[in-house]
């Protein structure tokens, strides 16, 4: 659904008080700043590419939403209306010498077009020019793994220097993000070297990754799309603190039940991700007194380091945020909160079975909210059920509560985001390992990959990486248990017995 770029986009985000504590999360020692600064890194490559001058970038649309959002203007300047909205810039934005604000963003592209496109666009002028990188031969990387990982060993001092810059300018750096696509060359291998050297540069930091699957339901137009997921999945589990699954057949179906149209635009499926992106951000650009920062925000959502891949949903989409979107009457706490937990809302296509069950919730709502309201919501919800629980884990919902811009107009007073840690996920890997298992048996569209330098000797990458999908797969069947936590009772399945159940 989204227009293809093989883009990076690094963005920054600055912190000022120092809150003396540490928060131990997977192997990572994490020091915790009240008003923490989120370097964010967004790897922007998608499944398909239109010419249509209706296609927009997804991270080209989350910076002007950000920029709609704290009264920025295309140059960078400051409205005038925007002095005292209560939010805080310095998280995603910094001051130039003329004061113009600059996203903390660095933007690679291996195909020259989509980068030309931003830098022709009318938000050319908001970005920092010395944080462009386009690859020299303009070739790309042909959809191919291999390439897009080879590619990183050649390109690998320029893009991090631009890091190390940009991490230096920052007062206190909390984390990296980064928005990709796993089905494509770039996203998948280029997005694999890059977390691979973050995880070695940047071994204290926050990693997480806004991840756009292929849609596994219907053929695509990326063939190889298996071979590239797989590979990619292995580096998301092993060096990111959070992935945050976007699937394109879950958006698409979104798109069309709430737009009414059969084949929506990709700006329109843009414009879904960047306001989902905007809300989990939210709680940082405009703090309160908890969740204001990327380690209290995870810590409530990931209770085991491997399971470490959130769904998402959001309420209501309006014509405010996604173009011919439909209106929405009124909005209420219980409403969006109940609309949240429809497995139609969610932006991934999953099959739960008896056992599946969340691991942790999290609910952004935005907009003037009584907080006697949310109590009332999350005891009707409970007495009706709406959730089931993991049995070893507390069986509640975390709400946070957030100003939403004053700058832009809405028409419903309540939204909502929801970002939840479920067991039925695995569905989602399992359906990509039989898709790469029906294609590696047969060896098919290999000799691409046995031409790039990781294949070059033979193929352990592959199995080598399926292995950790189905340990992965494992893991969140094992969670739906009750003896999890116990060392010799709840012992993971076995790589084999996942394989039987996989097939």
């Amino acid at each position: 659904m989204f227009g293809r770029l093989n883009r990076l986009t690094l963005t920054l985000v600055r912190s000022q008080a120092w809150v003396g504590f540490e928060l131990r999360l997977g192997l990572k020692c994490l020091r915790v700043n009240r008003d923490a600064s989120v370097t964010s890194i967004a790897i922007d490559t998608s499944d398909h590419w239109s010419s249509s001058p209706r296609s927009c970038p997804v991270g080209s649309q989350f910076w002007q939403q950000l920029c709609q959002e704290h009264g920025i203007g295309q140059d960078g300047n400051l409205e005038d209306f925007a002095t005292e909205g209560g939010d805080r810039k310095d998280v995603f934005f910094y001051q130039s010498d003329d004061t113009r604000y600059i996203p903390r963003a660095i933007l690679i592209d291996l195909e020259p077009r989509v980068i030309n496109s931003i830098q022709t666009g009318p938000f050319k002028n908001i970005y920092n020019p010395e944080n462009f990188y386009v690859g020299k031969n303009g070739v790309g990387a042909a959809n191919n793994w291999g390439d897009g990982y080879q590619t990183g060993e050649t390109v690998c001092e320029d893009i991090m220097e631009m890091l190390d810059r940009e991490a230096d300018g920052s007062d206190s750096l909390e984390g990296f993000m980064m928005l990709h696509s796993i089905a494509g060359g770039t996203g998948s291998g280029l997005g694999s070297f890059l977390l691979e050297r973050l995880n070695d540069r940047f071994p204290k930091k926050i990693i997480q990754t806004y991840s756009v699957f292929p849609d596994t339901t219907n053929a695509g137009d990326v063939v190889v799309h298996p071979y590239n997921s797989m590979l990619a999945m292995r580096r998301l589990t092993q060096n990111a603190d959070s992935v945050v699954v976007l699937d394109n057949g879950a958006l698409s179906h979104i798109a069309a039940d709430r737009l009414h149209v059969q084949e929506p635009s990709f700006q329109q499926t843009n414009q879904l991700v960047s306001t989902v992106m905007s809300a989990s951000t939210t709680t940082l650009r405009y703090p309160g007194y908890m969740h204001n920062d990327l380690v209290s925000i995870l810590a409530s959502l990931i209770p085991t380091p491997r399971c470490h891949f959130l769904m998402t949903a959001y309420t209501p989409f309006t014509g405010d945020q996604v173009e011919q979107a439909k209106t929405v009457r009124k909005t209420t706490v219980l409403d969006v909160m109940r609309r949240l937990l429809q497995p139609k809302n969610r932006m991934v296509s999953t099959v739960p079975g008896k056992k599946s069950c969340y691991i942790s919730i999290l609910n952004v709502i935005q907009g003037e909210v009584d907080p006697t309201d949310v109590h009332k919501s999350l005891l009707r919800i409970r007495e009706r059920r709406l959730a089931t629980f993991i049995p070893w884990g507390p069986a509640s919902i975390q709400v946070a509560l957030t100003k939403r811009s004053p700058y832009i107009p809405m028409s419903h007073r309540v939204s909502g985001l929801m970002l939840a840690n479920h067991t039925s996920i695995a569905t989602l890997f399992k359906r990509i390992v039989r898709q790469y298992d029906g294609m590696r048996k047969r060896n098919a569209f290999m000799e691409g990959y046995k031409k790039t330098a990781p294949f070059s000797d033979n193929l352990n990458e592959f199995d080598e990486s399926r292995e950790v999908v189905t340990d992965l797969i494992a893991d969140y069947e094992a969670a739906e248990n009750s003896d999890y936590l116990n060392p010799d009772l709840g012992e993971k399945a076995t790589s084999a017995e996942t394989d039987k159940r996989v097939a």
